[in-house]
């Protein structure tokens, strides 16, 4: 059995964060196990590599939920990244922090150590702005956040038609205020994706106090009495859709090395994610007790809140036909237009494969009488049956409507204590009226924007939903039948002091001792945009609160 001072499990966005800052003074041991391979795979690193990756079961768990009553019976995909770097290995690359109001929420949900003011600091902290400081954003940070270089004139078209129907012009959403149209900032560095295997992993793979193991799946936390004190895990495990091994209940073979342990002197630190995170915690005797008995698990603490409260981002994808050969549809349908675009990026490192997908973002009011967004556009210069897949024969562009804060809830529970079974997902997506309203709300508004004038001379018709979806009822058909996730599962193991919390303000999972989560699960509620950023601002403070009390 190995020792050390810190186990971190999972190596994505949190995790690399982790074991980086924990082993950054040498003082203490740090081990971080990662379930999938090193980041080897060059197009992880590529921004448009994205599409390599959406189905890529070597780097991607390629999980299902339940079939969803609220999607009509529909099984949504649910990506989550398997690498180093984990899902900031595979996402689309977007450099957004969210509201200000978000942090407060979770302030008056008892969690009064994460408000706005208090985890602003973090954010200037961990990022290195290329466009420069101010008093929102910081410079000199691992995680680089970089401008699109290069205007587009679809894009421009889409800000312009914005202004005129009162959405104002943004050039920062990450600044003063969130609210307004622009161009995305990405977590790219010099054309090339900056994951946080990239930002931190990368610069402490070479101290001898940290020691990375790659393919090794945690099967469950050990406990001495209440303390955890280490993990048990599979070494050697691969994934493959050829038939051998283990068949996984979402169709994928695993491979497995022998059963390992690792202690923990001081903690444990799950970093799994908002899905596998609560799924190690029931495997481990941590959840409701119903729950763990039902599949013959020891019962270690009673915590009913472990795998409930799963919430998630919604995107209906409004996509239209462009009437102007100016999309990367365009591009991607010859041998000339892709050699060119290949060209571009070798010699600039810029153009469509330095950007990946989505280059421009609204955040808007779907009511006149809302105080802030409540919806954030995704807007592509590309259009496809599903992100990922590949695009249209014909010139198309997609603005994909998101919900920023939904009120539907759902959860992650195991269904087997095998732990190379993924568990049950169900997000009861659009279980409420507010969220049905507004994700209608979002499609007209995204067909006000195309009605504008500034978008008169590149749209030659709308592709979906199409006009025969009318009326409301065929617009929540069209979401029900066709939206999906836009990756961003958070919440099952929330923050708080109420009868459903897991951890504490500083992460320590209450009832027991030596064990924290830090990753997108701990949040009370969803930030309003997209969560790699804020999954980095709290393992940048999770980090903190660790060595403030070992001190």
């Amino acid at each position: 059995m190995d020792e050390f001072d810190y186990i971190v499990v999972g190596a994505g966005s949190a995790g690399c964060v982790m074991a980086a800052r924990l082993s950054e003074n040498g003082r203490h041991s740090v081990l971080l196990l990662e379930a999938g391979p090193a980041d080897r795979y060059p197009w992880i690193h590529v921004p448009i590599g994205y599409a390599k990756t959406m189905f890529n079961p070597e780097v991607n768990w390629m999980f299902r939920t339940d079939p969803d009553p609220g999607m009509n019976g529909r099984q949504v995909y649910w990506p989550r990244g398997k690498t180093l770097g984990g899902s900031s290995a595979i996402n689309g690359l977007i450099f957004i922090r969210g509201q200000r109001e978000d942090y407060d929420d979770w302030a008056a949900l008892g969690n009064d150590q994460w408000s706005y003011d208090k985890v602003l600091p973090w954010f200037r902290k961990l990022e290195h702005n290329v466009a420069g400081a101010d008093a929102w954003r910081g410079t000199g940070g691992p995680l680089w956040c970089s401008p699109i270089r290069a205007a587009h004139p679809l894009i421009d078209a889409v800000i312009a038609a914005c202004g005129q129907i009162d959405i104002p012009r943004n050039d920062d959403f990450n600044g003063e205020r969130q609210e307004g149209a622009g161009y995305f900032q990405l977590t790219t560095r010099r054309g090339l994706r900056c994951s946080t295997a990239v930002a931190y992993l990368k610069p402490a793979r070479g101290r001898p106090n940290l020691r990375i193991e790659t393919r090794a799946q945690a099967t469950r936390v050990l406990f001495e009495g209440r303390r955890a004190c280490g993990i048990e895990y599979r070494s050697d495990v691969h994934a493959s859709h050829d038939g051998a091994g283990t068949v996984s209940a979402s169709g994928v073979s695993v491979q497995t090395g022998p059963l390992r342990t690792a202690r923990a002197r001081r903690e444990v630190i799950l970093c799994a994610g908002a899905l596998q995170t609560p799924q190690l915690l029931q495997l481990s005797g941590i959840g409701d007790p119903a729950l763990l008995r039902r599949f013959d698990i020891d019962v270690v603490q009673a915590l009913p809140g472990v795998g409930e409260n799963l919430q998630d981002h919604l995107q209906a994808r409004v996509m239209f036909r462009c009437a102007l050969p100016v999309t990367t549809n365009d591009q991607l349908a010859s041998l000339w237009g892709r050699m060119r675009i290949g060209a571009q990026y070798l010699l600039s490192r810029d153009g469509p494969i330095a950007i990946g997908i989505n280059q421009g973002g609204i955040f808007a009011r779907t009511q006149p009488g809302l105080t802030r967004p409540d919806v954030q556009f995704h807007v592509a210069t590309l259009s496809a049956d599903m992100a990922g897949s590949p695009v249209h024969r014909f010139s198309g562009f997609t603005m994909s409507v998101c919900q920023l804060r939904p009120e539907s809830r759902g959860f992650v529970r195991i269904t087997s204590a095998d732990p190379l079974q993924p568990p049950s997902m169900q997000p009861y997506y659009l279980s409420t009226e507010l969220d049905q309203r507004t994700m209608i709300d979002g499609v007209k508004l995204a067909r006000r924007i195309a009605a504008a004038p500034a978008l008169q001379g590149f749209i030659a018709s709308e592709y979906a939903p199409g006009q025969q979806a009318e009326d409301d009822a065929a617009l929540l058909e069209f979401v029900r039948n066709n939206g999906g996730t836009i990756f961003h599962p958070s919440g099952t193991c929330k923050m708080g002091d109420d009868a459903q919390a897991v951890v504490d303000q500083r992460l320590r999972v209450r009832g027991v001792d030596g064990l924290r989560v830090v990753d997108c699960s701990i949040m009370p509620t969803l930030v309003s945009g997209n969560t790699n950023v804020p999954a980095v601002m709290i393992a940048e403070r999770a980090a903190d609160f660790v060595l403030r009390d070992a001190a």
